[in-house]
């Protein structure tokens, strides 16, 4: 039998014409490489007897990586407990050679965000974005897959783009569950349901708003809802929207806030002294709606756990780096329900 010289990764990159990290996607076999590039690659380890050394592959699967998780400028209490439970995260991804930078923009900005993306160094191992659903956004993500950058969206989700995986909440059925804990609370009332979101290019709040509309529509017809108000979570933004509805709709009975800015929405209600008092349904368990939570201003939170969102997104980009299996239902994101009664 004929004995070949020990060929190298190097070698079969030289032989098929293409870098070295192209040659360890294919014998990882990761994605994004063109068939033609596969078969050239496969060829040239044919021809250089070329066999992968699993000692070389346990010591790539101990080299470092970094990830960046991309979060929303702002005063949006649910963001900033996010931010901090990313930033707790530091020595258990330190323990598994991972660390972890964070960027900050005006995610309601579509060309900010693009931009954003686009300048992120291609270095990252993985990137975590908290995502607008829009071309340019979509465009953006899909160009960083494509540059060899797996992205997981976070919270919010941009289905179309080529992101590895959407970590959150089923907020269709999120905006279901409050639709009927707000219609049961008005128990046969019949009035105006006012209606706010940070943006219906949110992709978590338009669906919580669809999911809203499609069964208080269905299970309580004799609830109105009003046209959909955008407040970019800006407390103050609620405020004026909520005052221009109690002036505008004297039959208001309910508000459901699918986005941030409860403080305004609070300061609203408390001002006007509506009787009978409003039913008022938010989303996300912070400090401030838990407060509204214990003095009867709101009636129910629906909540998701923004430190199992953080873990989950650096768990499944590790995942990606080291080839492994992930546990799909450690993954899953539950939805909660809070009432004054059951607060942790």
């Amino acid at each position: 039998m004929e004995d070949h010289p020990q060929s190298t990764l190097v070698d079969v990159a030289r032989e098929a014409g293409v870098s070295r990290a192209t040659v360890d996607r294919v014998i990882n076999g990761r994605p994004n490489v063109k068939a033609k590039t596969v078969a050239k690659v496969r060829d040239a380890m044919a021809r250089l007897h070329y066999r992968p050394d699993p000692l070389a592959a346990g010591l790539a699967r101990r080299s470092r990586h970094r990830f960046c998780f991309v979060l929303p400028t702002g005063t949006n209490a649910f963001m900033q407990d996010l931010a901090s439970h990313i930033a707790t995260m530091g020595d258990w991804l330190a323990r598994n050679r991972a660390f972890v930078d964070r960027v900050e923009v005006d995610v309601f900005d579509p060309q900010a965000l693009a931009t954003a993306l686009d300048e992120l160094p291609r270095a990252y191992d993985g990137v975590a974005v908290v995502a607008l659903d829009d071309p340019l956004v979509r465009a953006a993500i899909d160009r960083l897959v494509a540059d060899g950058v797996p992205v997981v969206t976070l919270v919010s989700d941009v289905p179309a783009s080529r992101r590895l995986r959407f970590v959150g909440i089923d907020n269709s059925a999120a905006g279901r569950t409050a639709a009927m804990l707000l219609g049961r609370f008005l128990a046969g009332q019949k009035g105006s349901v006012g209606v706010l979101v940070g943006s219906l290019s949110l992709r978590d709040h338009m669906e919580r708003c669809f999911g809203f509309s499609q069964l208080l529509g269905r299970e309580f017809p004799g609830l109105r809802i009003l046209p959909v108000m955008e407040m970019r979570d800006d407390r103050e933004l609620a405020e004026t929207a909520v005052r221009d509805l109690l002036k505008t709709h004297p039959d208001l009975v309910a508000l459901y806030n699918a986005g941030a800015g409860n403080q305004g929405v609070a300061t609203a209600l408390k001002a006007a002294r509506k009787t009978p008092r409003l039913v008022f349904v938010a989303h996300e368990l912070t400090p401030l709606s838990r407060e509204l939570l214990l003095s009867g201003t709101a009636d129910a939170v629906i909540a998701q756990n923004p430190g199992h969102e953080a873990r989950s997104a650096a768990r499944l980009l590790l995942s990606r780096g080291l080839d492994e299996a992930i546990i799909a239902e450690q993954e899953r994101i539950r939805i909660d329900i809070f009432l004054r009664e059951n607060l942790p």
